[in-house]
């Protein structure tokens, strides 16, 4: 055994040992649909809040989760499941769905794309909308999504209250949104604005992190 295959084995009983825990397996469930602030975390789980910041540590030094600011509250963080944190190991449980909504605050990146990529993973509907939409779809959301084979050229903003249904799974895939929206029920995706630096790393790099997020949520939504 090499120490390669050391290092891996002595990984993945440090996972298994943080998911012993029943309330850190109930945090894994939580963080597979989308990411959570503490506070959110501890409004699920009814758990005071040192014993919450005990198991995340705990599942952060296991390389089950991570944590960032929110680009909206600095105060505030968001914690979400690491990179690869649970490769070999089954999520949660399956969710139905009879249409999924993608929130940002300009519908006018995140949310397109995330709406062009679900389609291309599952035949559930979806649609976008933005709090405060804007003109039109940004040139690099546009660019990024070419250069994949999607299509976004026909796409336009819109408003979230012209669009949303009472039956929408809605994902906000914005911070800003999502702290705008402190009472919508669903999901929430913490994704950097790539607008923010406009540049072609900014736009591949939140593709990227929309895309994992659509193929692992996909399969886990069934039609309502």
């Amino acid at each position: 055994m090499t120490i390669e295959q050391n290092s891996s084995l002595l990984e993945r009983a440090a996972k298994y040992a943080a998911l012993a825990d029943p309330a850190r397996l109930r945090i894994v469930d939580l963080l597979t649909l989308g990411d959570l602030s503490p506070t959110e975390l501890q409004s699920e789980l009814g758990m005071p809040a040192n014993l919450l910041s005990h198991h995340l540590r705990s599942m952060e030094d296991a390389g089950l989760a991570v944590r960032h600011r929110s680009e909206a509250d600095k105060r505030r963080s968001y914690v979400r499941l690491a990179p690869g944190a649970l490769e070999g190991l089954i999520p949660g449980h399956q969710h139905g769905a009879r249409r999924v909504l993608f929130v940002c605050t300009r519908n006018s990146a995140r949310s397109q794309l995330a709406t062009a990529l679900w389609r291309t993973a599952s035949d559930i509907p979806s649609a976008s909308a933005g709090t405060h939409p804007a003109e039109r779809v940004a040139p690099g959301a546009v660019d990024v999504a070419f250069r994949h084979g999607l299509d976004l050229g026909g796409s336009k903003p819109q408003r979230l209250d012209q669009v949303a249904r009472d039956e929408d799974l809605v994902i906000t895939v914005c911070d800003n949104a999502h702290e705008e929206l402190p009472g919508l029920r669903g999901i929430h995706w913490s994704i950097p604005d790539p607008v923010r630096l406009d540049n072609e790393k900014a736009f591949e790099d939140a593709f990227a992190d929309i895309s994992r997020r659509v193929n692992d949520l996909a399969p886990r939504l069934l039609a309502a």
